[in-house]
């Protein structure tokens, strides 16, 4: 009963979380007029302004108020969508680490995109998870178009079909036009190293972790692909982590070259020792050489 009274009085917990982002809201549209009267060229160079910023101590707290105004400010101009108090609020909840719950029609893509930038200032890599690879390279090409303005880079990844990762990995670019049935508009062909370089990378949950796997069966440092991973924000989250989860990734290969290199444990023949080693218990024929491994 006294929780009931409480509740109804003072909200639940989510309720006071969504009104205090809420106020939040009102420093990202003090500066919207300052923000609009920018060229375009000028609003583009924030993004180096707050990189500079970072450097210097700044956090993505601090910028988050003035980052959030510039992009929707882009999007004003690139799309003619605004973003709206309450998808303000979704972006600061994504920024945080939570769970934006939305449906259909509510604007879950323009939303990810004011996280998405905010993370990418400290040129560590996002990843955009989507559960398709039609998703992926729709709201890439889409969205694209607001961190293009920003300047930004914006990546693929799809599924190759046994075709290499190398074969369907793209970056944004608005002058590309593929020839016909070559590909897709604004999405010229890269390597998949290149693409997990952009600022931003869209895909699916599947391929990020099959080129994980792969990684971890590469030979060489330099056939890696991926970066550290810092910052994902995952498009319908509870089929991704709760339903998809339950099938596991598997992936094998064929062995190529020297494989000692994949030994933790190397031994090299050498000339048996004098008879008193052997006595003594030592063992004749192989010595353990030093320990190789990544």
């Amino acid at each position: 009963m006294a929780l009931r009274l409480f509740r109804k009085v003072f909200g639940s917990r989510n309720e006071r979380l969504v009104k205090r982002l809420l106020k939040s809201t009102e420093q990202i549209n003090a500066t919207e007029d300052s923000v609009s009267a920018l060229s375009d060229d000028e609003l583009r160079a924030q993004t180096t302004l707050f990189r500079e910023r970072l450097a210097e101590g700044a956090t993505l707290d601090d910028l988050l108020p003035e980052a959030f105004a510039v992009v929707r400010e882009a999007g004003k101009r690139v799309l003619s969508m605004r973003h709206f108090d309450v998808q303000l609020v979704g972006g600061m909840v994504l920024h945080n680490g939570k769970i934006a719950e939305m449906r259909t029609g509510e604007g879950k893509t323009l939303v990810a995109t004011l996280a998405a930038y905010l993370n990418a200032l400290p040129a560590k890599g996002v990843h955009i998870v989507t559960v398709n690879d039609y998703l992926a390279r729709r709201d890439a090409a889409w969205m694209g178009q607001i961190y293009h303005a920003l300047g930004l880079s914006v990546g693929v990844i799809n599924s190759s079909g046994g075709m290499g990762p190398d074969n369907a990995s793209f970056l944004f670019d608005p002058a590309y036009e593929p020839a016909e049935q070559d590909g897709y508009r604004h999405l010229r062909r890269a390597t998949r190293r290149e693409t997990y370089h952009a600022d931003i990378t869209y895909g699916t949950n599947n391929e990020f972790g099959f080129d994980y796997l792969r990684d971890n069966m590469a030979f060489t440092p330099e056939q890696r692909v991926q970066r550290d991973p810092y910052y994902a924000i995952v498009d319908e989250v509870d089929s991704i982590l709760i339903d998809e989860a339950r099938t596991p990734l598997i992936i094998s290969g064929p062995s190529e070259g020297n494989t000692e290199a994949l030994h933790q444990d190397r031994y090299d023949h050498q000339p048996d020792p004098p008879r008193g080693d052997q006595e003594r218990g030592r063992p004749t024929g192989l010595r353990p050489r030093r320990l190789l491994g990544r």
